[in-house]
């Protein structure tokens, strides 16, 4: 088929002095920066559902995105259409990734059997396109949210005909994501929680939701998938609540419910916010707990309180996000997955490139700066003389996991009152502005 942006090239490296906006400023693939080039820290994803999907409509006004390559049609034709498409926008960008739901990609039909079918046939052309390509699955899902029969939750629904049919969606996406070489499988319970509670039972849907999970772990055994399951927290919208609300509930079901082994934590910006934390925040729970998996690259707007799935342009922002990727050694089976769409007002085609480009230099710009804060040494020093205390006497007794409540009692009566020192938090403020 014909290029779908033929007035558009290969985005190259220009470097910073660089005007065009159809270039890189700062993201240099193969540049080394921490032992590593940026493609391999990054592993940037493209998100199916907003680069290919998003007709940009919003709660007061219908779709802006213009898509000339798309003939409106739900035929699998164009559904394979639009995967050429795909895959030309990711190599012109220079992007090795992209995510999906299984309704994204394929168009679903009136029997299971049929949207089965119609998934099928699309995998083979992806199939095609990556071997073409060198193209790579970094995770895919199963839309358990979009259709009427959703509107009460999927694997959380209290009713167990809505419950079978989306165990029966998950084995499906689960076998093509497999087929297609997916680094990873994502759970995102879009609807899995409540709108009231005066008809919830919640014991009984998170009992069925844990169910469900084990059942997903057990079938992934049996068809060999190797790569890690992901959840992805949300608080809230399009349900009053839900039960992934952020990083804590997720890893205490995880931990309640006999899975945390088998699971690892898709962390979003908007989703942070919508929960009331910082990105940082998220992610450094999941870390503690071994359990940051992969990320979707966005931002959100703290004066609106819906997810409004923005591209990432805060340097601060990625450089936390960079700094927290660091500390863990890098990504393994996850990557930066731009679950991010252009603004209503920004409808043209070459207006996805110039929010992936952003991104991606926005990314880029975080890299260097956090790999020169831990160079640099001072803000991890801090931070290791805050705690000092524990290293040796009482303080390394407690972390060594020998110490009474008797033994702070007499350490106490012999020390006196204890001397602290100051947070310092204007003075590492200060100095994290000094790279920026």
């Amino acid at each position: 088929m014909s290029e779908a942006f033929p007035d558009i090239p290969k985005i190259p490296f220009e470097g910073p002095k660089s005007k065009n906006p159809l270039a890189f400023k700062h993201y240099n693939a193969d540049e080394v920066v921490a032992g590593k080039t940026m493609r391999d820290h990054m592993r940037f994803g493209v998100a199916y559902w907003h680069a290919m999907r998003n007709t940009l409509s919003d709660p007061f006004g219908a779709g802006t995105s213009q898509k000339p390559w798309d003939d409106g049609t739900d035929s699998i034709e164009n559904a394979k259409k639009r995967a050429h498409v795909c895959f030309e926008f990711m190599d012109k960008l220079g992007i090795d990734y992209y995510c999906f739901h299984d309704r994204d990609v394929a168009p679903e039909g009136k029997t299971l059997a049929e949207s089965n079918k119609s998934l099928d046939a699309v995998a083979d052309t992806l199939e095609e396109l990556q071997k073409a390509t060198g193209k790579k699955l970094l995770w895919g899902t199963a839309c358990l949210f979009a259709h009427p029969r959703y509107n009460q939750g999927a694997a959380t629904s209290p009713n167990a005909n809505v419950y079978a049919y989306a165990g029966a969606q998950v084995k499906k996406a689960l076998e093509v994501t497999h087929r297609l070489g997916g680094e990873g499988y994502t759970f995102w319970g879009g609807r899995e929680g409540y709108a009231t509670l005066w008809n919830t039972n919640i014991k009984r849907e998170m009992d069925h939701l844990a169910a469900f999970m084990h059942m997903a772990v057990d079938y992934k055994k049996k068809i060999g998938f190797a790569g890690p399951f992901y959840i992805e927290p949300k608080p809230r919208e399009p349900s009053t609540h839900q039960y992934d609300s952020d990083s804590a509930a997720c890893l205490n079901f995880l931990r309640e419910y006999g899975l945390l082994e088998h699971f690892k934590l898709n962390i979003e910006t908007n989703h942070a916010t919508l929960a009331g934390h910082t990105m940082r925040h998220e992610l450094e729970v999941a870390l503690a707990a071994g359990a940051l998996g992969s990320i979707d690259a966005n931002t959100g707007d703290e004066l609106i309180g819906w997810d409004t799935d923005q591209f990432p342009t805060d340097i601060y922002l990625t450089t936390q996000i960079m700094l927290v990727l660091l500390k863990m050694g890098g990504f393994t089976t996850g990557g930066l997955n731009f679950d991010a769409k252009c603004r209503r007002e920004s409808f043209e085609p070459v207006d996805l490139f110039h929010a992936h480009i952003g991104g991606m230099d926005a990314f880029a710009r975080g890299l260097k700066i956090a790999a020169a804060i831990i160079e640099d040494g001072r803000l991890d020093n801090f931070v290791k003389q805050r705690y000092s205390t524990f290293d040796s006497g009482i303080g390394a007794k407690v972390e060594q996991g020998g110490c009474t409540l008797e033994d702070l009692e007499a350490y106490t009566l012999k020390n006196g009152e204890p001397v602290i020192g100051s947070g310092r938090q204007e003075m590492l403020e200060n100095l994290v502005n000094e790279f920026i």
